[in-house]
């Protein structure tokens, strides 16, 4: 019984800990800091990352979304689906979303599709509108 609570004790304060952590920097060759800081993709810095992500996104898959939330910030657009599907789409250009994100736009995109159970099972690189 002592190692039963102690167990739970132990679980209880890393997972409250681990959940306050800083996102990380770098995933692979993918600079986080640079891709978190051009909402939108409006500077293009995350247009520069392009390669870096692709080399990378094998080891995304499987990934669930709120580790993927921290590492890649808050979506430009988070949309639900059905059979309970999410999808995070991160903008890696500027357009017309730029000053609004309701408009349509042609802007290349990065579009993360999110099972039920939330982990990441797709990863698609789009130009045309949603």
């Amino acid at each position: 019984m002592k190692h039963l609570r102690i167990l739970v004790f132990s679980f209880f304060f890393s997972s409250i800990w681990g959940g306050c952590s800083s996102p990380p920097d770098k995933f692979g060759n993918l600079d986080l800091i640079k891709w978190r800081s051009d909402r939108g993709g409006c500077n293009d810095v995350r247009k520069g990352l392009e390669n870096d992500l692709k080399q990378i996104q094998d080891k995304l898959l499987g990934k669930h979304i709120e580790e993927v939330g921290r590492m890649f910030g808050r979506p430009d657009i988070n949309q639900l689906a059905g059979r309970d599907q999410k999808f995070y789409v991160y903008f890696l250009e500027k357009g017309p979303h730029c000053n609004d994100i309701a408009q349509k736009s042609n802007a290349q995109k990065l579009i993360l599709r999110f099972n039920s159970v939330g982990l990441l099972s797709e990863i698609t690189f789009q130009a045309r509108p949603l």
